[in-house]
C-alpha cells in the first residue's frame, strides 16, 4: 500500500516548483532584454518573486522595473492558472513589498515600474529519458517562447502567459 504524502512533502514539490516556474520566467525576461535584479527577494511583508530591468532603446526615455509574480499551476487547477491568486489583497501585499524594495533601492526609486504576472502551465514528468537532465540541473538550454514547453529538472514547463502591468497602483 502506498504511504501518504505528507503536508510538508506538498509544500516543498510545491516550493519546487515554483522555482522551477521562475527560472524559466527569468530566462524568457533575460531573452527579450531584461536584466534580473533579484529572485525571490524577501521583506517582512512578503516576496517578490522576480524584480526586473530594462534599459530604454530611445533616447531620453525612462528605463523600466518590473515586479514579476510567478504562478506555476498543473492541470485542472481552480483558479484560472493562477491568476485569480493575484487578488485584491495578494495586490496590497506586493505593493508594500515593492515599497520597502524601492525604499531599500534608492537609485530605482524614480524609474517607472509596472506589476506584472507570468503564468506557467507545470506537467511531471517521469520518464527521464524525455528530460536528459538529473533533479538538480536548472539550466534552460533552448530558448523560452510563450506556449512552447521547455523540460527542466523533471518538468515540462510552459509560459503560458505574460501580462505586463497586470493590476495598478
Amino acid at each position: 500500500m502506498p504511504q501518504p504524502v505528507s503536508d510538508k512533502a506538498v509544500k516543498q514539490a510545491s516550493l519546487a516548483k515554483g522555482a522551477l516556474a521562475e527560472a524559466l520566467v527569468a530566462q524568457w525576461l533575460i531573452e527579450q532584454g531584461w536584466e534580473i535584479l533579484e529572485k525571490r527577494w524577501h521583506c517582512r511583508m512578503g516576496e517578490l518573486d522576480l524584480v526586473a530591468y530594462r534599459s530604454s532603446s530611445r533616447p531620453k526615455a525612462p528605463a523600466n522595473l518590473a515586479f514579476v509574480e510567478v504562478k506555476a499551476r498543473s492541470s485542472g487547477n481552480w483558479d484560472a492558472d493562477g491568476m485569480l491568486a493575484v487578488n485584491a489583497q495578494k495586490q496590497a501585499k506586493l505593493w508594500r513589498s515593492a515599497q520597502l524594495f524601492l525604499a531599500t533601492y534608492p537609485a530605482l526609486s524614480e524609474l517607472p515600474c509596472s506589476f506584472d504576472v507570468a503564468l506557467v502551465h507545470c506537467r511531471r514528468i517521469t520518464d527521464r529519458r524525455v528530460t536528459g537532465q538529473t533533479q538538480l540541473e536548472l539550466q534552460i538550454s533552448s530558448p523560452v517562447e510563450l506556449g512552447k514547453a521547455v523540460a527542466i529538472a523533471g518538468y515540462l514547463l510552459t509560459l503560458k502567459q505574460y501580462i505586463p502591468a497586470a493590476f495598478d497602483r
